[in-house]
């Protein structure tokens, strides 16, 4: 069996996947990561789990033999709930939840947990292996210090920057992560005034020829190409964008999978920009981003890759 971690608002690649499995005769578990609270059952000993979810359906960990971490999201607290219980009612099922991932460490996973926590919450980290495996990055600052903001922006900035957050500032009613990137010139860079209540990331602003999103899985690229040339985070405001598919050079395939694999990541959304002036900038990578977009308007197998992987992996692992 294996084990799908998603939450309870997702569909469409979780459903393709199911689908995918189901032809194969792979028999599957949905877990709604947002649901690991009160509606579920949970009983976990030093050996084994077993789980009875909101629909009364039962799984035991014996059963387990690979987990897809497909969408983690913030467990849910019932309306009822005192005020005075929010913070432990919380505290409490997060640990509940984290043991019951650790009891699968022994299967396979995509991604492994640890190292998928801490390449999705070190975005200073990712451009650090990024650059090791010969990508181009932007030059970047992470900082609450508007002296030390400002001196990067008049140094390497070209009277132009991007400034974003490290991490979310909402989802969407699939799961997916927006993260809105602001443009600083001249005229509002005296905004960041209040930054010292928000750091954020600041990098040069690149004039582009067109922003990719790359869905890599396990040395396959699936990539799309968005006519996005204008503004600076096509996540937001999609409207007017059409995908198309991209061949990446072998030499930027190559470096990314050296990359990915220093990550110990099998799979992640990988943002980058050709730019103007020929480079290929790495941006980011996410392990849980979207890429369903990609499947639909590309027909890219990207569900039927993480599936394949997995049950590939599943295989050797009871070998």
């Amino acid at each position: 069996m294996i084990l799908c971690i998603t939450h309870s608002n997702d569909f469409y690649n979780i459903d393709i996947f199911f689908e995918y499995l189901s032809s194969k005769n792979i028999p599957y578990f949905r877990l709604n990561s947002d649901h690991v609270n009160h509606l579920q059952e949970v009983s976990i000993n030093e050996n084994s789990f077993e789980l009875t979810d909101e629909y009364g359906n039962t799984v035991s960990s014996n059963d387990i033999k690979a987990v897809w971490h497909r969408k983690g999201w913030r467990i849910s607290i019932p309306e009822e709930l005192d005020n005075d219980y929010v913070k432990i009612f919380v505290n409490e099922y997060g640990s509940l939840r984290y043991n019951l991932y650790t009891a699968l460490e022994h299967v396979p996973w995509i991604n492994p947990f640890e190292e998928e926590k801490k390449v999705d919450g070190n975005k200073l980290y990712q451009l650090k292996i990024a650059k090791k495996n010969n990508l181009t990055v932007p030059k970047t600052l992470f900082s609450n210090d508007e002296e030390k903001i400002t001196a990067f922006f008049h140094e390497h900035c070209n009277g132009k920057a991007v400034a974003k957050l490290h991490g979310v500032i909402s989802k969407s009613m699939g799961g997916e992560d927006l993260l809105s990137t602001t443009i600083i010139d001249e005229d509002n860079l005296e905004s960041i005034s209040d930054i010292a209540y928000c750091p954020m990331i600041f990098q040069p602003y690149i004039e582009k020829e067109y922003e990719l999103r790359i869905m890599y899985v396990d040395g396959d690229f699936f990539t799309g190409k968005i006519n996005n040339s204008e503004h600076a985070d096509w996540r937001v405001n999609q409207g007017n964008y059409f995908w198309s598919p991209y061949e990446l050079p072998e030499d930027i395939k190559a470096h990314l999978s050296g990359m990915m694999k220093e990550m110990g990541l099998y799979m992640g959304a990988i943002d980058m920009i050709k730019g103007r002036d020929g480079n290929y900038y790495f941006l980011e990578v996410n392990p849980q981003g979207e890429w369903g977009m990609l499947q639909k308007e590309l027909d890219f197998p990207i569900a039927e890759s993480i599936a394949d992987n997995l049950i590939k992996r599943m295989k050797t692992n009871e070998q």
